[in-house]
């Protein structure tokens, strides 16, 4: 086993004067010029990147073969979705299949029930109602059917990590991480193709790569049109009371912000040419977007607009079942 990570104390809930519960966790913010602009707990060991390693992994695809799919912003979006499994999820992951001769059935995300039911506290649907291209993850895994079919390479392996697609996103990775190809710490992500863990710095870097106002060297105007597509189109990238739109929406166009499983959250600023990436070491949701919202306090890119629009995420004081007041939750880090 590798080393544990250095996390440090983010959070904390106090009953009395007495800090009961303590949520460990890290923080990166980092310049697109790739300075440290500051940070809190761990920023050497690799952690996995999960779901926010998504708009690296559609990069490749987004470079070499937007003109011959015509793909659009909304595309894009998708290609980079944790999405709900909505209707306007699933349709555009099949369109996006179809141009590349391909079905839901080439599809080896697997199947779990949508987000939209989880989400938003709904009941499940019958089992049967949903499949492939409702997994949160299909607009991915499209993308990367696309980028096999642009290729010439075969469908059937797309998830091997020795499959050129595959070798293409982990070069991807690499270049906007700035974590060399051989550094990158592989495993298989929850819906079977790889991902990579990198130092949360080089998650944060890669983030604000994306808000560049030049073309990059490698992949040209692909970074930028990913932003533009992920701030316009942040319905499509997560979907109906979930986490990442909320912040997207509350940045006005100006952030884009993608989650990853088990605690993981990205948020860059074009006009700040900045990001912050965000790990809490148990996964916690509803403590990662406190963590978050204290983090965009302390780095001034609060406005009243956006204290609005994240003001259901911070928590009110500890009720016992009688409904009396016994204590609070509070950030316990300033950003250094």
């Amino acid at each position: 086993m590798n080393a544990l990570p250095q996390h440090v104390p983010l959070i904390a809930t106090i009953r009395g004067d007495q800090p009961e519960n303590i949520f460990y966790g890290s923080v990166a913010v980092v310049l697109s010029n790739g300075r440290l602009l500051s940070s809190v707990g761990d920023m050497r060991t690799p952690m996995y990147t999960r779901s926010a390693l998504k708009p690296f992994q559609a990069m490749p695809l987004v470079a070499g073969f937007a003109d011959q799919y015509a793909l659009s912003d909304a595309d894009i979006a998708v290609l980079c979705a944790s999405h709900n499994g909505e209707a306007a999820h699933s349709t555009r992951v099949a369109s996006l299949l179809k141009r590349a001769g391909r079905s839901d059935s080439d599809l080896q995300c697997g199947i779990h029930v949508p987000y939209y039911y989880t989400s938003n506290h709904l009941p499940p649907p019958e089992k049967g109602s949903y499949g492939r291209l409702q997994h949160n993850c299909s607009g991915k895994h499209a993308g990367m059917l696309m980028l096999a079919n642009a290729l010439g390479e075969p469908a059937s392996t797309y998830t091997q990590r020795t499959h050129r697609v595959q070798e293409a996103i982990a070069d991807s990775v690499a270049h906007f991480s700035g974590v060399a190809s051989g550094k990158l710490v592989a495993g298989i992500d929850g819906c079977s193709v790889p991902n990579y863990a990198i130092p949360l710095p080089a998650l944060a870097y890669a983030y604000s790569r994306l808000t560049r106002a030049e073309p990059d060297e490698i992949y040209g105007n692909a970074p930028m049109r990913i932003f533009q597509a992920m701030s316009q189109h942040a319905a499509l990238v997560s979907g109906m009371g979930r986490n990442d739109l909320a912040l997207n929406r509350a940045g006005s166009g100006d952030w884009i912000a993608k989650l990853g499983a088990d605690g993981v959250q990205a948020i860059a600023s074009r006009s700040r040419q900045t990001a912050i990436t965000v790990k809490i070491a148990d996964g916690d949701l509803p403590m990662l977007m406190l963590i978050v919202v204290t983090v965009l306090e302390q780095m001034g890119w609060m406005t009243d607009t956006a204290r609005h629009a994240l003001k259901s995420y911070v928590p009110g004081p500890l009720r016992n079942v009688a409904g009396h007041e016994v204590g609070h939750t509070t950030a316990v880090f300033q950003m250094s």
